[in-house]
C-alpha cells in the first residue's frame, strides 16, 4: 500500500511542502515510493584516496539543494577502521580531486571558491584551506611526484603559448572581441558538447617551492587526459618522478581515428616520445609497476571501433617491448591498480551485468574475481593489503567501501544515504536469462511495481540501454534508474540485447552492420518471455523507451511493429546517413556501418528509421538537447516533424542547456514528471 500519493512524488507539490513532507514523514517512520527527487536528493559520493599508511579515506560528496537547485561538493574523511564521517572541506564552490601528500601530511585538492579553478591544499586534521596557486588560468586534474616536491596537474592552454600568460590575455583579447566568428579547416570543429576554440589540455609539473610550471606537452597538437571524459587515470608519474606517462591522440585524423597512444614525457620538460605507436588502434591509461620497471596500460587492437575489448598490456622499459597479459581473457578490463608488490594488477570489468574487481596475476594465469557483486568503482590501495573503492546496486546509491585485497573482510566505510534509501520504497530487482537471437543467453531484469500486489495486472515500462555497446548492471543509475518507474507502478524490464557488454566480445561485436536486426530481436524475445513467465505484467499496456542508441531502436521500433502503447525517443537517430555528416566522431557510424555513406549507401538506408516513417502510428515522446554534438539536435526534430506530418499523437520536450544527457537537478525532474506523464496517458494504473 502506497504512503504517498503518486501526484505528490510527480512534483505537483513545491520542493519546499515536499521537503517539509518528506521531513515529517521521516520523523514519523513513513516510507513513500521512490521517485526521482529521491534520487537526485541523494548524495553523491566519489573519488575515494587513501592515506598512504592506509589508516584514513579522503572521498568528495555532492549534495543538491532543492531550491536553489545548485550543487556543492566537498571533502569528507573515515577511518579505514570505521565510524563516522568528518567534513574537511565546506565551501559552497566545488571542492574535487582530493590527492594526499606522500608523506601523508597534507591533502592538495581544486576548487574554485577563489574565482576560478585552483590548487588548495588542507591539514587532513582539519582547520582552513590554504591557496597554493593563483595561475591565470584553469588548472585541473592534480597529482603529486612521488618526492612531494612537485604537483602535476591539467589546464587548458593555447599550444603555441609559451605560458599560461599568454594563454589568458588571448582569451581575454576574444572575449573583448565583438566578432565572434571562428574558422576551420579540419574536423572535428566541435565535440560532445563544445565548440572546438584551439586549445589543447596540457599536462604541467608546477615546484611548490615557487617558479613557473613548466609544459610537458609543448606546442602539442593533443590534448591529456582526452576528451570529452579523461581524467588522471590517463597521466602518471614514473616512481622515480623523472618521467610522466600519458595518454594523448596526435593525428591529423582526429575525427575519424581511435589511435590514442601513451607517451612518455621527461618532467624537466625537455619532450616526450611515443612508446605505442605501432598500435594504430586505442592505448590509455598508464600505470607504473612500483619499481618503475614495467609500464602496464590497455590497449584495443582493432583501429576505429572504440568497444573493442580492452587487453591489460606490459611495456618494458628497458626493452621498449610490450606484451598483452590478458589476450586469453574475454573481458574488457577498464581500469588498473598495481599491488605493492608488483605480482598483480587489480582491473575493474563488466561481467554478466555486474562491474567486478578482479586480480590479475602478473607472471599470467586466469583473473580472479576479488569483488563480484554489484557495481564497483575507483579501486585505490589503502596500506599494502586492502582496497578502497566505491560500489552501488540497483538498490543504493554509491558507498566507500573496503576490503582486503583477496576479498575478505568486506565492509562499508559510509552509510551516508543510508536514511534516504530506509524512507524510500524500492522493488527489488530480479534478473532472467532466456534464448535471443543466434540461439545465444540473453540476460535481463525484471522489477515489480513499488506496493505489488499478487491478482493484479500491471503495465511495462520497457527501458532500452543506449551505447549500443553498453548494458543494464546492477548500477544505481542518475539518469536512467528503473526504480524511478517501479515506484511509479510499473513493471520495468531491462534488456541486454546483443551488443551489450559483458558478455564476451563477440557478443559485442554482434551488433556491427546489423542495428535493426539481432539487438530489436533479441528485445521483442525478452518481452515475450517476460510476458510469458509472468502472470502480473499485462502485455497489451506496454510503454518502450530509451536514449541514444535506445532512442534509435524506439525510433526503429516504431516502423516495425505496433505492439506498443506508446513510445519515448531521447536524442535518438533518425536518418543514419544525416546523422553522419553532422555528429563528431566519425569512427564511430563508419565502424558500425562498414564504412562511410558513399562506400555503404545501402546499409545506412536499410538500418535507418527514417525510411519508415510510413509505418508509424504509435504515439511517442520525443526529447532532445540543445547542446547534443554526438546525435544534434536536427535527429529530434525530425522525429517529431515526422510524427506530426503522419498524424501520430506526440509531444517534444526540448532542453537548450543539456547535452546528449539531462544532468541538472530541477531538469532532471521535468524530464521524469513528462516521461511518467507520458506513460500514464497513454498505459494507465
Amino acid at each position: 500500500m502506497r504512503s504517498v500519493p503518486a501526484l505528490i512524488l510527480r512534483g505537483a507539490l513545491s520542493a519546499a511542502i515536499l521537503v517539509s513532507f518528506t521531513c515529517a514523514a521521516a520523523a514519523a517512520g513513513a516510507t513513500h515510493p521512490f521517485s526521482a527527487r529521491d534520487m537526485v536528493a541523494m548524495e553523491r559520493l566519489g573519488d575515494p584516496q587513501p592515506s598512504p599508511d592506509g589508516k584514513w579515506v579522503v572521498f568528495t560528496r555532492r549534495t543538491w539543494n532543492a531550491e536553489t537547485n545548485e550543487t556543492t561538493t566537498n571533502l569528507w574523511i573515515v577511518a579505514i577502521s570505521g565510524g563516522e564521517p568528518r567534513r574537511l572541506t565546506a565551501s559552497k564552490g566545488p571542492d574535487t580531486g582530493p590527492r594526499w601528500s606522500p608523506d601523508g601530511e597534507t591533502i592538495a585538492f581544486l576548487s574554485s571558491r577563489s574565482g576560478s579553478s585552483q590548487i588548495w591544499t588542507i591539514d587532513p586534521l582539519g582547520g582552513e584551506a590554504l591557496q597554493r596557486t593563483t595561475f591565470p588560468v584553469d588548472v585541473d586534474n592534480i597529482q603529486w611526484s612521488p618526492d612531494g616536491a612537485r604537483l602535476a596537474f591539467t589546464a587548458e592552454v593555447y599550444p603555441d603559448c609559451p605560458d599560461l600568460k599568454c594563454t589568458a590575455s588571448r582569451d581575454k583579447e576574444k572575449d573583448a572581441d565583438p566578432v565572434k566568428a571562428r574558422t576551420y579547416t579540419s574536423l572535428p570543429f566541435r565535440h560532445w558538447d563544445s565548440w572546438e576554440d584551439g586549445k589543447r589540455s596540457h599536462i604541467f609539473v608546477w615546484p611548490l617551492k615557487g617558479g613557473d610550471p613548466i609544459d610537458l606537452m609543448k606546442r602539442a597538437d593533443a590534448d591529456s587526459p582526452t576528451k570529452p571524459f579523461g581524467g588522471t587515470e590517463e597521466f602518471a608519474w614514473s616512481p622515480d618522478g623523472k618521467e610522466m606517462a600519458f595518454t594523448a591522440k596526435i593525428t591529423r585524423d582526429a575525427a575519424w581515428s581511435t589511435d590514442l597512444n601513451i607517451h612518455l614525457a621527461a618532467t624537466d620538460g625537455s619532450g616526450f616520445r611515443s612508446v605505442t605507436s605501432g598500435n594504430r588502434a586505442v592505448d590509455t591509461q598508464p600505470a607504473w609497476s612500483p619499481d618503475g620497471r614495467t609500464l602496464a596500460y590497455l590497449a584495443m587492437t582493432r583501429p576505429g571501433f572504440e568497444a573493442d575489448r580492452q587487453r591489460v598490456m606490459l611495456y618494458d622499459n628497458a626493452t621498449g617491448q610490450s606484451r598483452a597479459l590478458t589476450e586469453s581473457w574475454d573481458r574488457s578490463a577498464q581500469s588498473l591498480l598495481w599491488s605493492r608488490d608488483g605480482r598483480t594488477l587489480f582491473v575493474t570489468a563488466d561481467d554478466t551485468a555486474r562491474v567486478k574487481i578482479f586480480a590479475v596475476p602478473v607472471s599470467g594465469g586466469e583473473p580472479r574475481v576479488v569483488v563480484g557483486e554489484h557495481h564497483n568503482s575507483a579501486p585505490a590501495l589503502a596500506g599494502r593489503d586492502r582496497l578502497v573503492f566505491t560500489q552501488d546496486s540497483l538498490t543504493n546509491p554509491a558507498e566507500v567501501f573496503t576490503c582486503r585485497a583477496n576479498g575478505s573482510d568486506f565492509r562499508a566505510l559510509t552509510k551516508v544515504n543510508a536514511a534516504r534509501v530506509a524512507e524510500a520504497e524500492m522493488s527489488k530487482p530480479e534478473e532472467f536469462w532466456f534464448v535471443g537471437a543466434q540461439a545465444d543467453r540473453v540476460h535481463g531484469w525484471i522489477l515489480k511495481p513499488v506496493g505489488f500486489r499478487p491478482g493484479r495486472k500491471y503495465p511495462v515500462a520497457f527501458l532500452i540501454h543506449g551505447g549500443p555497446q553498453g548494458t543494464w548492471d546492477d548500477h544505481f543509475h542518475y539518469r536512467w534508474n528503473p526504480q524511478a518507474y517501479a515506484g511509479a507502478g510499473y513493471v520495468t524490464v531491462t534488456i541486454d540485447f546483443h551488443g551489450s557488454t559483458g558478455y564476451g566480445q563477440s557478443f559485442t561485436d554482434a551488433i556491427r552492420e546489423d542495428w535493426g536486426g539481432k539487438p530489436y530481436e533479441d528485445l521483442m524475445k525478452g518481452l515475450d518471455h517476460v510476458i510469458a513467465t509472468n502472470d502480473y505484467v499485462d502485455g497489451g499496456r506496454v510503454c518502450a523507451l530509451g536514449a541514444s542508441f535506445g532512442g534509435y531502436m524506439v525510433n526503429w521500433i516504431a516502423g516495425r511493429t505496433d505492439r506498443f502503447k506508446c513510445l519515448v525517443s531521447h536524442d535518438g537517430e533518425f536518418d543514419e546517413k544525416g546523422s553522419y555528416y553532422t555528429t563528431e566522431e566519425l569512427w564511430f557510424p563508419e565502424w558500425e556501418f562498414g564504412g562511410t555513406p558513399w562506400e555503404n549507401k545501402a546499409l545506412y538506408e536499410r538500418f535507418s528509421p527514417s525510411e519508415y516513417v510510413q509505418n508509424w502510428k504509435t504515439p511517442m515522446l520525443v526529447i532532445h538537447g540543445a547542446l547534443d554534438f554526438r546525435l544534434p539536435e536536427t535527429e529530434g526534430f525530425s522525429v517529431f516533424t515526422a510524427l506530426q506530418r503522419r498524424g501520430v499523437p506526440s509531444k517534444f520536450l526540448y532542453f537548450p542547456d543539456e547535452n546528449h544527457w539531462v544532468q541538472k537537478s530541477k531538469n532532471s525532474l521535468l524530464w521524469h514528471e513528462t516521461v511518467l506523464g507520458w506513460l500514464d496517458q497513454w498505459l494507465g494504473r
